[in-house]
This record gives structure tokens, C-alpha cells and sequence, in this order.
């Protein structure tokens, strides 16, 4: 039961809903709210089979391109190491990504904002771990993805309630937990290769 616990605060962490929150407003404040639903709904649609897909497919993926899980540990804890980093002292405004009279399709919403890289390096690399638990991966799985939608579809609210303060607070205190994890999830790999 603490496996599911962690791996959902992991996933969710990754996710991080509250951090882009600003950032889907943005992109979606051109849509009226119905529309907005829509393809807030699609898109995590799109990044759920996405993250299925990595989920399922990760030791394959591992197999066929010859990685070891060390590097995939070490790899994975170095992204969300950067994303941290990213996420305590945000550099740039991702909400001009796209142009106001553009509805957005996988890019930028399901990939990479929900679906990036770290957080599909750490599907594989749970899937590779615990490839006999993966009814429990799925479940955490998606306990995370149904908390991050329901942030994301009460993101007025959560907006008006935390304020911009807030939300940059609460932000940058997930960034400091990811980086706890991503150090931790570096070590592991460190110390899975030296005992080779």
C-alpha cells in the first residue's frame, strides 16, 4: 500500500497540475468554457494512452535500445532534477507558446506539460522495477491523472482561491519535494551500477 502511495505522489508530483495551471489557463483563455473542457478532456486523454503506452511498453523500450535501468534511474533523476530546478525558479512565460487564435493539439498541453520526458522515463523505469506489480502502477497511475484533471478542470477556483501567490508557492514547494525525489532516484541508480 505505501508502493501505490509513493509512486502516486511521484506521478502526480511530475504532473504538476498546480504549477501548470496558470500555464492551461493561458493557452485555453481564447476558448469559451465549454470548448475549454473539451479539449482540456482530450488532451488528457491523449497523455493518459501516452503514459500507458510507456507504462506497458517500458521494458521493451529498455530492451530494444539496449538500456540498462541504472541509466534509465540516472537519466530520469537528472530531468526531474532540472524540472525541479525549473519549477523553484521559473525562467520564461510558456503561455506564448502558442498563437491566441490556435487551439492546442498535444503540444503543448499532453506533451510535455502532463506526458514530458520525466515523467515517461519514470513509467519505464517503474515498469521495469516492479514488472510484477503492474495492476498497482496502473492504479496510482491513475489516481494521479484523475487528481490532475480535477485540478485542471477547477482551475478558476483553485486560481481565485490560492491567488498567484499562492500558486507560486505552492509550486515551488512541490519543486523542492521533486528534487528530494530526483536526488533520491539518482543515488538509486548510482548505486545500482556500482554493485554490478
Amino acid at each position: 500500500m505505501n508502493k501505490i502511495i509513493n509512486t502516486t505522489i511521484l506521478l502526480f508530483l511530475i504532473m504538476d497540475p498546480i504549477g501548470n495551471l496558470p500555464v492551461f489557463m493561458s493557452i485555453l483563455k481564447n476558448l469559451n468554457r465549454t470548448r475549454q473542457i473539451i479539449v482540456l478532456c482530450r488532451e488528457m486523454f491523449i497523455a493518459l494512452i501516452l503514459m500507458i503506452l510507456f507504462l506497458f511498453g517500458g521494458e521493451h523500450i529498455l530492451l530494444l535500445l539496449n538500456l540498462k535501468t541504472e541509466s534509465v534511474s540516472i537519466a530520469g533523476g537528472i530531468i526531474l532534477y532540472l524540472i525541479a530546478i525549473n519549477m523553484i525558479f521559473p525562467v520564461s512565460d510558456t503561455s506564448n507558446i502558442l498563437l491566441d487564435s490556435e487551439e492546442p493539439f498535444i503540444v503543448p498541453l499532453a506533451i510535455p506539460l502532463i506526458a514530458g520526458p520525466s515523467l515517461l522515463a519514470t513509467l519505464m523505469l517503474l515498469s521495469h522495477q516492479y514488472t510484477n506489480q503492474m495492476q498497482k502502477l496502473i492504479y496510482a497511475l491513475l489516481v494521479a491523472w484523475i487528481s490532475t484533471v480535477v485540478i485542471l478542470l477547477l482551475s478558476s477556483f483553485f486560481l481565485r482561491l490560492l491567488g498567484d501567490k499562492g500558486v507560486n508557492a505552492l509550486e515551488r514547494l512541490m519543486g523542492l519535494v521533486l528534487i528530494m525525489i530526483a536526488t533520491q532516484m539518482f543515488l538509486d541508480g548510482i548505486r545500482s551500477y556500482l554493485t554490478i
